[in-house]
C-alpha cells in the first residue's frame, strides 16, 4: 500500500474529499515524524510504537575500493509491532492445511 493508497481508502471510508483526507495522512505522518525529531516516542495501541535508537559508529569499507572508511555513529527510526498486529500478521499467513514456514512455504 502506497501513501496515495492510503489517502483514497481514507477519502472512501470517511466520505471526505480526497484533498482533505490528503491533509489528514499528512499530518499524522508529521505528527509521527515531530515526535521521533524531539526523541519523543509514538505509541499507536493495537497497531504498534515508533521511537529512535542510537547506532554505534564502525569502521565500514568501501565496496568499490575496498579502502577503510569510519562510519559516524548516527539516530534511526525504529518501529516495534504490537502483540495484536503480529498475531493479525500471523493468523493472516496461516493455511487451513498447516502453518507457514519462515520461507512462505506451507508446512504439511
Amino acid at each position: 500500500m502506497t501513501k496515495a493508497d492510503l489517502v483514497e481508502e481514507v477519502s472512501r471510508i470517511t466520505e471526505v474529499k480526497r484533498k482533505e483526507s490528503e491533509v489528514i495522512v499528512e499530518t499524522i505522518f508529521d505528527s509521527i515524524m515531530g515526535a521521533l525529531r524531539s526523541k519523543d516516542k509514538v505509541e499507536i495501541r493495537g497497531f504498534g510504537s515508533f521511537r529512535t535508537r542510537q547506532r554505534r559508529g564502525r569502521t565500514g569499507r568501501n565496496p568499490k575500493t575496498g579502502e577503510k572508511v569510519e562510519v559516524p555513529p548516527k539516530t534511526i527510526p525504529f518501529f516495534k509491532p504490537s502483540k495484536d498486529l503480529k498475531d493479525l500478521v500471523n493468523q493472516e499467513t496461516s493455511v487451513t492445511t498447516g502453518a507457514t514456514t519462515p520461507a512462505g512455504d506451507v508446512a504439511l
